[in-house]
């Protein structure tokens, strides 16, 4: 555990240099993130040799309009995932479409330019996001609509229907003391899906409890949060920390 804590300093550390290298506004918006565990929606990223992962991430905004590349690498080298996405939001809704890839991390036999349904190894969501303007809540509903989100079959012919993974969050948080907050979410999914092992309906399959604190170093907020979370699908608890900035 001493290299992760090392690591988690050194990135502390660095942040008064890149804060004072933003000297000018500008449409890309450089991110890092580590988590200590990998929990999406609730659900395990890494079940077996777990580690923390570091989350690079790049964007571009005009006016409502946001692209975006994002990466995970775990610092053990047993997982590695690419993302894009665009999105344009209006006011309090946001419509959106992202592109899921994981790449092999132990051979050279991806092919990332391969968009075949059937066989493809990208999955592609669609989502929208409702965020009222002077409520501090949101609701999320998202889609596997194409790509590598099949149902499990005896068969291949079977296997290779489109399962159509939807899920929905609705969260809010409360702000306090200036600089700390305390969030709530719960998600859910309808369908026999990849958020339930493809083995149930409706179901919920994330809890989670997050505390963030702002730390100011100078000018610069560092967000570090902790999040308790819940799956009942799979009856599995996590605790994990998370720091992250934005340039």
């Amino acid at each position: 555990m001493n290299r992760y804590l090392v690591f988690i300093y050194l990135l502390m550390c660095s942040t008064p240099f890149f804060a004072q290298s933003n000297l000018r506004e500008s449409n890309f918006h450089l991110g890092v993130e580590l988590q200590t565990k990998y929990v999406w929606r609730g659900v395990e990223q890494m079940e077996d040799e777990s580690a923390p992962v570091v989350f690079p991430q790049l964007s571009y905004q005009y006016k409502g309009l946001t692209g975006y590349v994002f990466g995970g690498y775990a610092i053990n080298g047993k997982f590695s995932e690419v993302d894009l996405g665009l999105s344009y939001n209006y006011k309090w809704l946001t419509i959106g479409l992202t592109d899921y890839y994981y790449p092999t991390t132990n051979t050279s036999e991806d092919k990332y330019f391969n968009f075949k349904n059937r066989d493809t190894a990208h999955c592609f969501e669609g989502y929208v996001n409702i965020e009222p303007e002077n409520i501090p809540a949101y609701l999320l509903l998202s889609t596997f609509f194409a790509g590598d989100d099949k149902k499990p079959g005896e068969n291949e012919e079977e296997s290779g229907e489109q399962a159509y993974s939807t899920y929905a969050e609705i969260g809010g948080h409360y702000d306090f003391l200036g600089g700390h907050q305390l969030g709530l979410a719960v998600g859910a999914t309808f369908n026999k899906s990849y958020y339930n092992a493809y083995a149930h309906n409706f179901s919920i399959c994330n809890v989670e409890l997050k505390y963030t604190y702002n730390l100011m170093i100078k000018d610069f907020s560092l967000p570090l949060s902790m999040a308790y979370i819940i799956n009942p699908v799979y009856e599995k608890s996590h605790v994990n920390l998370t720091v992250s900035f934005e340039l």
